[in-house]
């Protein structure tokens, strides 16, 4: 089978391939935006909740390519701040974007609470569309914000997001390490596991 991932995140192909390895998911093609099309495509996220977005991607990129897709939207949310940035969590600080501003506005807002503990998770929703069926997986991280920087890796708020059960950040983690708890993660396996998924996928390409 024939599936399209709405990026051309080379990081999130893998991601999926791997948990496809781990549930010895071998006959899905899955294939990203530059391998269909050669014009570059932006698609406004104008949705007000991760499953509104995920599923603008998916349905947007569907109707051009006719390609079963698979699309995800993911984001932050701190309880202390009334579960914010959330679907807002890229563009937080203001255009243009910049992960160092927005988590620099996390730490600023937060400075200014008398809680010591922020609890947070990540959280990605994944879409599924063929034109026809829509389904959704869903898959979390919990943990909690800290009030300084620590480590280089990852992107976005993973120098300040400690997850449950773990003393680093995930910017203190290796990709590895980051991708067998990570939000994401969670809701690939979720897709992978998925029997309903399989009854409305053809079994070949």
């Amino acid at each position: 089978m024939t599936l399209l991932l709405a990026t051309n995140n080379e990081h999130k192909k893998r991601e999926f391939l791997q948990i496809f390895d781990e549930y010895n998911i071998e006959n899905i093609k899955l294939l990203m935006i530059n391998d269909v099309l050669n014009n570059k495509i932006e698609i406004e996220e104008t949705g007000k909740t991760f499953k509104e977005n995920a599923f603008l991607k998916a349905n947007a990129l569907y109707q051009i390519t006719k390609i079963p897709t698979i699309a995800d939207d993911s984001g932050l949310e701190i309880d202390e701040l009334g579960r914010l940035p959330g679907v807002d969590s890229a563009v937080f600080a203001g255009e243009p974007r910049s992960d160092k501003n927005n988590r620099k506005k996390v730490i600023s807002l937060l400075e200014k609470s008398n809680l010591e503990n922020f609890t947070a998770r990540f959280r990605t929703i994944i879409c599924y569309y063929n034109g026809k069926e829509t389904f959704y997986f869903e898959g979390t991280c919990e943990g909690k914000i800290i009030l300084e920087e620590r480590g280089g890796n990852g992107f976005g708020y993973d120098s300040i997001f400690i997850p449950d059960g773990h003393e680093n950040t995930f910017a203190e983690m290796s990709g590895e390490e980051k991708n067998k708890i990570s939000h994401r993660a969670n809701a690939i396996r979720e897709f992978a596991k998925s029997e309903t998924i399989y009854q409305v996928i053809p079994s070949t390409s």
